[in-house]
């Protein structure tokens, strides 16, 4: 009968630490049952110890995570690495499907366009944050909390280029009434003439925001 063992977040471990000599074990001809199966003494018990050929591991990692890049190769070289992108369609499911007035499959879609445009594909959104989402109220929620302080990490705080996923209704430009000091000479022109973009307020973002971030997409198809 298969067992199945699965770690997450395998990456953020001391995967050396935490495997020890097993990492030679996982390897399939090294499992027990196999022709060429070994052991490895436990450094407490003292009892040997291997691997059964019927134990399937698998280990979770999110790829935006850029603590993936220092993965221990032996690890590599003995798990396949199978690719999960984020499944838009999952939020057309009559299952999941309880807010209509947004096209939130569409609304996914649009923003991982963008995103995987100004940055790569590793920082496309999940489509996990949307699902349970029931009202206008439930998206706001997720929008405020969730998904624009996810995009200010990975905009380091631009909110210019957030404003470029998102549209107008959620960013907007605010009037620079900044001055600096005249006896001091710095790049005041660059400053003075720098562009700052703000957070519209969530309770303005209505059903008719949301729509805008896909339908402008539309038009410009």
């Amino acid at each position: 009968k298969p067992h199945v063992l699965i770690i997450d977040e395998i990456n953020r471990g001391n995967v050396s630490a935490i495997f020890g000599e097993l990492i030679t074990l996982l390897e399939e001809d090294k499992r027990k049952g196999n022709p060429e199966h070994i052991e490895a003494k436990l450094p407490y018990s003292g009892d040997n110890f291997s691997v059964p050929n019927n134990v399937y591991i698998i280990g979770t990692m999110n790829t935006a995570d850029r603590s993936v890049e220092a993965l221990d190769t032996a690890l590599r070289r003995r798990f396949s690495f199978v690719e999960m992108q984020p499944d838009p369609e999952i939020l057309s499911d009559e299952k999941y499907e309880k807010y209509k007035d947004v096209d939130l499959s569409k609304l996914l879609k649009t923003i991982n366009k963008r995103i995987e445009l100004l940055i790569d594909k590793d920082h496309q959104i999940g489509h996990s944050y949307f699902i349970g989402i029931q009202n206008i109220v439930d998206l706001q929620r997720t929008f405020k909390d969730k998904i624009i302080p996810l995009l200010e990490e990975y905009f380091y705080g631009d909110f210019g280029k957030i404003g470029l996923v998102l549209g107008g209704a959620f960013i907007e430009p605010v009037e620079n009434k900044t001055t600096f000091p005249k006896n001091f000479e710095y790049e005041k022109n660059f400053l003075e003439d720098k562009k700052i973009y703000h957070i519209t307020p969530s309770k303005d973002w209505d059903d008719e925001a949301f729509r805008s971030i896909y339908e402008v997409n539309n038009e410009e198809e």
